[in-house]
């Protein structure tokens, strides 16, 4: 992720390899026609140098991770291109063209995905 976007809101490890999965789908999709791109995974880590919340039955808390849902970051010649993401509540695929605006795509229909990112090259919106 680039460091100047906010980060996403955390998700529990379920939703992020179901996200996974269908960006997985459309990576296929765009290998096949010799399209760059890479899938992202945020992790927060930390830790805790002393422990904040005590718990007689349970060891001290010294550290934490929290996951951030995936993205999958078409490449090209200038850098990233677009990104997509899933939504977490209703699993569609959202579209962000680099200089343009965020389409939602039906999560039954990856290859629209890829159907947008030809067309957002054939425009000429990236070099």
């Amino acid at each position: 992720m680039d460091n100047h976007k906010p980060v996403p809101p955390c998700v529990d490890e379920a939703t992020v390899q179901a996200q996974d999965r269908a960006l997985a789908v459309v990576q296929r999709l765009l290998t096949g026609r010799g399209i760059c791109a890479h899938r992202h995974h945020t992790i927060s880590l930390g830790l805790f140098a002393t422990p904040e919340v005590i718990r007689p039955d349970r060891p001290p808390l010294r550290s934490w991770m929290s996951r951030h849902p995936p993205e999958l970051a078409v490449i090209g010649s200038q850098g990233r291109d677009a990104t997509v993401t899933v939504e977490a509540c209703s699993g569609c695929y959202l579209v962000a063209v680099r200089g343009g605006d965020t389409e939602a795509v039906r999560c039954e229909e990856p290859e629209k995905v890829l159907d947008l990112i030809l067309a957002m090259r054939r425009m000429g919106r990236t070099p």
